[in-house]
C-alpha cells in the first residue's frame, strides 16, 4: 500500500463544493468517478478541507491509500483524461503511511477576488464578486490588520452543527491589494470556522459602504456575536488559494 498526496485546481462554479451529496455534483464525486475508472477501486479519500457550492480551488489536497501499481506520473495523467475540464490533477506524490491531508496541515491561505468597477466583467463571471462602489483599498487594508494574531472568531463563524467547541483561530497575516479594477483580500491562518472568510470579507465591504463604523473591528471580534459583523460575501469570489504542510 502506498500513501498519495495528490493536488487539484477546480473552477467551483458549476460544482457545489467538496463532499460528496444525495442530489448535486461535487468535487468528491468526479474525482472518485475518474479514480474508479483507472484502478476499478474506490478507497478511503481525505480531503484537505470542505469547500462550499460556488467556492473555487488553486490548490486542493487529497490523499489516499491504494495497492494499485501505477506510477504517480501515469494516475496523473489518467486522472486529467477522465476528469471534467472544470477539474484538474496538478501532481500526485507519494507521501508517508502516516500523512492525512486534513490532519497534517499546518494552515490555509485564502483568496477573494472582487472586480471592482461601474461595469461588469463577463469573463470573470461567477470567478469575482462585482462591487460597483469606489473602494478605498489602502483604508480597508489597515483596518484588516486587526484580524492579524490569535483571537475568537465567533463574530465571523456561521453557526450550525459544523462549527463545535473552540472558535480560536491565529491568522498570520491578512492583505488587501488592487490590480487594475481587481482587488483581491489574501488571508492565512491555521485555519478557518465555517464562512469565516466571506463573512470577513462582507465586513470589510459593509465598513467600505458606511454600514459599519471604521475602526470597530477589534470591538466586534471581542464581542463574539455574529450580529455584530457584516453579511457573508458571495461564494463565487473565494479560492482555495494554498494548503500548508510541514
Amino acid at each position: 500500500m502506498r500513501n498519495l498526496l495528490l493536488t487539484l485546481t477546480y473552477c467551483g462554479k458549476d460544482l457545489h463544493g467538496w463532499q460528496i451529496q444525495d442530489n448535486a455534483l461535487t468535487v468528491q464525486e468526479v474525482f472518485q468517478e475518474a479514480l474508479y475508472q483507472i484502478i476499478h477501486e474506490r478507497p478511503d479519500i481525505k480531503g484537505c478541507s470542505r469547500t462550499d457550492s460556488g467556492v473555487h480551488a488553486n490548490m486542493y489536497c487529497v490523499s489516499m491509500k491504494i495497492a494499485h501499481p501505477i506510477t504517480e506520473d501515469h494516475l496523473m495523467m489518467a486522472m486529467n483524461r477522465y476528469l471534467p475540464d472544470d477539474v484538474a490533477v496538478t501532481d500526485v506524490r507519494q507521501v508517508p503511511d502516516d500523512f492525512h491531508a486534513r490532519y497534517s496541515c499546518k494552515g490555509k491561505e485564502y483568496v477573494y477576488k472582487v472586480w471592482n468597477s461601474r461595469v461588469r466583467n463577463p469573463f470573470l463571471q461567477d470567478l469575482a464578486l462585482h462591487y460597483r462602489y469606489e473602494m478605498d483599498v489602502e483604508e480597508l487594508d489597515r483596518e484588516a490588520q486587526a484580524f492579524v494574531g490569535t483571537h475568537d472568531f465567533t463574530s465571523f463563524c456561521t453557526l450550525d452543527k459544523r462549527e463545535k467547541g473552540d472558535f480560536t483561530r491565529t491568522v498570520k497575516y491578512f492583505y488587501i491589494q488592487r490590480e487594475g479594477e481587481l482587488v483581491t483580500f489574501t488571508v492565512a491562518a491555521d485555519g478557518f470556522l465555517y464562512n469565516m472568510v466571506r463573512i470577513m470579507v462582507g465586513t470589510l465591504l459593509a465598513m467600505n459602504n458606511g454600514r459599519i463604523e471604521f475602526g470597530t473591528l477589534p470591538q466586534i471580534i471581542e464581542g463574539e456575536s455574529r450580529k455584530l459583523a457584516g453579511p457573508t460575501a458571495p461564494s463565487c469570489g473565494l479560492y482555495l488559494n494554498k494548503v500548508f504542510y510541514e
